[in-house]
């Protein structure tokens, strides 16, 4: 049997930045104790007004940054599953990366995307078997 790994599920277009622009802090309202190895769950929900806030947040920062990828069209963005794997290092109060502006930020480093695996997400942290995965990448790869 193999260890289970923790997920978070974040919302889109949020949890596309983490994974592909640099997004290295999770803004919660509530502390956690874990450190190590995770897996970043886009949530299935999204409203177009979490879209537009994010964005205009986004063009501020790529103002002052030109590298940063463009974000992709709201009906573009993956969601409810399994985009990418982290390392949680720490949870911080303050932080000076411009992502952070929550009550606590779970610092990530090492994120890693990975192809999309759909995968029905949860409150808080939740455990995901890597050997489930494993089985519906081969399940998805067999359709």
């Amino acid at each position: 049997m193999s260890d289970k790994i923790p997920a978070i599920s974040i919302r889109q277009p949020w949890s596309w930045a983490i994974v592909h622009a640099g997004k290295n802090i999770e803004n919660r309202d509530w502390p956690t104790n874990v450190r190590g190895p995770i897996y970043i769950h886009a949530a299935k929900g999204m409203s177009i007004s979490e879209y537009d806030d994010f964005e205009d947040f986004y063009d501020l920062l790529r103002r002052d940054d030109k590298s940063l990828p463009e974000c992709p069209p709201r009906a573009h963005l993956l969601r409810g599953g399994i985009v990418g794997t982290a390392t949680l290092v720490d949870c911080v109060k303050q932080h000076s990366s411009p992502w952070f502006f929550g009550k606590y930020g779970f610092v990530l480093e090492d994120v890693k995307p990975v192809d999309f695996i759909p995968y029905k997400g949860q409150l808080g942290f939740f455990d995901v078997d890597p050997t489930e995965l494993d089985k519906l990448i081969e399940k998805a790869r067999q359709v």
